[in-house]
């Protein structure tokens, strides 16, 4: 055997040969093998194959968030965005240069990397304005603009109209029959030109429809019980108390904001913060506004196929926040917009513990792994590690043996290669991220906040009139004309009492005619004229854009 051919007898540079793509690629670390790592045996994944979707899994302290860390900064020095959710408030440092050190010089030796201090072009979001507004008063009281405390992000806002029955049903709890209900409320509001901008008027037009004036408006499509509005609205009044009040309204946010890349000729993609520091305690709101973001996306974004590189890249951490509790339903269409959203560019990496947190059909859509240390304390700890190694391609590794004994940023690897295939399964010693380890400050990041220029454009909420605000209206006009009409009606019977003094000069209108010519019956004959045959485009999980 040749010199040059004895490095390929080693077990550990047979599986680097599986890395050595021709391509731009993701550097990763370097194989372990008997508890040395080879810096030469580089671990990496192409570009191209990102939106193939992946899997970044882990015990508690492995160094999960530190890989999203790593593969989110790659992404943006090759010109792909990224979006990621910054759950535990630490991934808010890849903004800023990281810290050299005794540790990080050692990591860099150890892998081959050229370690370099390096901060990336970052935008941060929160949920609405920090969740305050959006229920209520006008003049944009609720939004992030105020100057109560610091900005932790760009407020990201969906009108009601724009979330959709479908996501919104989920969210509720809503049963089959009550989520119907909630699709002919929607329909019903569509048709009659009714804007359902935020939560109250969602609220105004089911207590509208159970009223004896709505009841009637809806018996040629279906009616709505009483006992399923109260349902529905109890259920809108729990899901403000999670802070989504300040989550419906204007301005809505534009979810092709995400795919940006650095201005003056950087190159770089933006990385989106999502700023949900408490948010764990409310994983309805967080996994349904995340289904929203995909779904938004995957109805305004093109068929593009494959690309050289990905348009976006969703980080989901904290996934099972995402899945528990989820419907069949919901589940389904998770699985359906996963497997089809990869022919707009998107790729979609789950961040979480172990892979059973993930259902089943959405795991085998995931073509690239990263598994960091499992624990086998308990049986059930047992139980998922097995399951787990059975995830996995055929090794030469014992896989049970090395999760368990995997360090903190070491992780078993195996992606999508150049073809499709999928790369032998390597023991990998990660890089370290070049960006700081850990959140910046507040005040730099509520002046990173204010410096963006879309913190203008967002910040502040509007709150216009729409459902709420034309129910009302007409309402109180109702109201004023059935007391004219009563008052109209004393007068009358008191004047028959007594003899005419003359003869009054033109005749008021009647009860019949002040009605019909009320403000309410105006608007409806309007809209029909104007609205009639209108439906909203929902993409595929009923969500649709309105019009800017």
């Amino acid at each position: 055997m040749t010199e040059s051919a004895q490095p390929s007898s080693e077990p550990w540079a047979e599986i680097a040969a599986g890395y050595a793509f021709d391509g731009a690629a993701l550097e990763l670390g370097a194989v372990l093998w008997d508890g040395a790592c080879h810096p030469d045996a580089r671990v990496r994944v192409p570009l191209p194959m990102l939106n193939r979707h992946g899997l970044v899994a882990g015990a508690t302290g492995t160094g999960k968030t530190k890989t999203l860390q790593l593969l989110a900064e790659q992404l943006s020095a090759n010109g792909v965005p990224v979006f990621l959710a910054d759950i535990k408030g630490d991934v808010s440092g890849i903004s800023a240069p990281g810290q050299d050190g005794e540790k990080v010089r050692e990591r860099a030796g150890q892998v081959g990397q050229e370690w370099t201090a390096t901060g990336f072009p970052c935008e941060f979001y929160e949920l609405g304005g920090g969740g305050s507004g959006g229920s209520g008063g006008g003049g944009g009281s609720g939004g992030g603009a105020s100057a109560s405390g610091p900005a932790r992000g760009i407020p990201i806002r969906a009108t009601v109209t724009g979330f959709g029955p479908l996501l919104l049903s989920k969210v509720l709890q809503l049963n089959q029959t009550q989520e119907q209900s909630l699709g002919l409320i929607f329909h019903y509001a569509d048709s009659k030109g009714l804007e359902l901008i935020d939560l109250k008027d969602l609220r105004a037009v089911v207590a509208f429809l159970v009223s004896d004036q709505g009841k009637a408006e809806l018996k040629g499509i279906g009616g709505l019980s009483t006992v399923t509005a109260g349902v529905i609205l109890r259920a809108i009044t729990a899901f403000e108390q999670q802070g989504a009040a300040g989550f419906f309204g204007e301005p809505e946010f534009d979810t092709s904001e995400f795919l940006r890349t650095a201005p003056g000729g950087d190159g770089r993609g933006i990385v989106s913060v999502l700023e949900l520091p408490a948010v764990q305690d409310k994983p309805q709101l967080f996994s349904t506004f995340l289904m929203w973001l995909l779904a938004d996306l995957y109805g305004e974004l093109p068929e593009v196929g494959d690309l050289d590189k990905p348009k976006l890249v969703f980080f989901f951490d904290e996934a099972h926040l995402l899945f528990n509790g989820a419907s069949k339903a919901f589940l389904e269409s998770v699985t359906q917009t996963v497997r089809l959203i990869r022919s707009k560019g998107v790729g979609i990496f789950f961040v979480t513990q172990t892979p059973k947190d993930v259902p089943a059909d959405v795991l085998g859509q995931l073509g690239n792994r990263v598994q960091h240390a499992l624990r086998a304390f308990t049986p059930d700890d047992a139980k998922a590690l097995k399951a787990t190694v059975r995830t996995f391609p055929k090794s030469a590794y014992d896989l049970e043996e090395v999760l368990t004994g995997l360090g903190t940023g070491e992780a078993v690897v195996t992606v999508l290669s150049e073809k499709g295939a999928p790369t032998p399964v390597a023991a990998t010693r990660l890089r370290a991220p070049q960006s700081l380890m850990g959140p910046v400050p507040a005040a730099d990041l509520a002046a990173a906040v204010r410096a963006s220029p879309l913190y203008g454009r967002y910040a502040e909420a509007v709150d216009r009139e729409s459902a709420y605000e034309k129910l009302t209206a007409e309402q109180r006009e109702a109201e004023r004309a059935a007391e004219q009409a009563a008052e109209q009606a004393v007068a009358e019977k008191e004047g028959a009492k007594a003899p005419q003094a003359r003869k009054q000069p033109e005749e008021e209108p009647s009860l019949v005619e002040q009605v019909t010519g009320s403000g309410l019956f105006k608007s409806l004959a309007r809209s029909v004229g104007t609205q009639l045959g209108r439906e909203i485009s929902r993409s595929l999980f009923g969500t649709a854009r309105r019009k800017r």
